[in-house]
């Protein structure tokens, strides 16, 4: 009877501690595995889709969001998409946003006029009363301004930068907003248009039609116009082997923001091409890594300290 007592109480035991780390195993699992983490997303996110931000000449201007369940206040990421002025869409690129989802980020992909539809600056116009939307309706969506981070790529990162830097364009229906972002992630966008706009870039020629001066217009609409003192610091990610924006954009941007005294960085991919889908797996993890720490040294993310 004795040993039967000794064996039921040491099985009893060794159950306990094969159970202690299944039982822990659970308790951190979405902190361990991105497998994991995708399977839960669905249930700390909700997507509102198609909320209305601007209407212009009858048409509303709409934009998505991507927030928590909780309504709790977090850094949050503006996304604004590229396709040349003239394509695209704020759905075409909902699988980009899922690092900034797993980082705890919430996302606002906005829609804004494309060329055929209205030529420049309607784009600039419809992005900077984006931003403002924003600002007015934070609260309500869980965004931490002061954690407020805009991003596009190529058209996009021409407008991220533009509607970061401020000034290109305005919003008469919303007041501007007293800080406008706490960095931007420029992905190979566009920064001197005067310079695309000689070289004869089809789509940038389109977006400028029918302005009484191409030039004076593309000056305007240029980020390297608006850098000075206070402007949001860059990251920017640029491949070498560009052909469609050159990646000497990018290094001018740099330098011009050196220059003004505005923390930027300058992630150089070697053999990129235009388009980050093109990109090998290790250099996109590379700058995947670049962003969080960019996201981390900024404060927008836990665990960093803004220089």
């Amino acid at each position: 009877m004795n040993s039967v007592v000794h064996y039921m109480n040491m099985l009893a035991a060794s159950t306990s501690i094969l159970l202690l780390p299944l039982l822990c195993s659970a308790a951190d699992l979405p902190q361990r595995s991105s497998q994991d983490w995708a399977s839960l997303v669905g249930q700390r996110f909700r997507a509102e889709r198609d909320v209305v931000y601007r209407t212009v000449a009858g048409k509303p201007l709409k934009l998505d969001l991507y927030v928590p369940y909780d309504g709790s206040p977090g850094p949050t990421i503006l996304y604004i998409y590229g396709g040349g002025w003239e394509n695209g869409s704020k759905e075409q690129y909902v699988l980009w946003y899922l690092p900034y989802l797993e980082l705890g980020m919430r996302v606002v992909a906005v829609q804004y006029r494309l060329s055929g539809e209205a030529p420049a600056p309607a784009a600039a116009e419809d992005c900077e009363c984006a931003l403002r939307w924003v600002h007015q309706n934070a609260e309500k969506y869980g965004i931490d301004l002061k954690r407020l981070v805009i991003t596009g790529g190529s058209a996009g990162g021409h407008l991220a930068l533009l509607t970061a830097f401020g000034g290109a364009a305005d919003c008469a229906e919303l007041p501007a907003p007293a800080v406008r972002a706490a960095g931007v992630i420029n992905y190979y966008g566009p920064t001197d248009l005067v310079d695309l706009y000689r070289s004869g870039m089809p789509s940038l020629k389109r977006w400028l039609r029918d302005a009484p001066d191409p030039a004076a217009l593309a000056r305007s609409l240029s980020p390297l116009t608006y850098i000075r003192k206070g402007v949001a610091p860059v990251l920017t990610l640029h491949g070498d082997a560009d052909v469609t924006v050159p990646f000497q954009h990018s290094v001018k941007l740099h330098a011009a923001l050196q220059q003004a005294g505005i923390p930027s960085t300058l992630i150089k991919v070697p053999g990129g091409a235009h388009g980050r889908h093109t990109w090998s797996d290790s250099e996109t993890l590379r700058v995947r890594r670049a962003i969080e720490a960019f996201l981390r040294a900024r404060n927008v993310l836990s665990g960093g300290t803004a220089r």
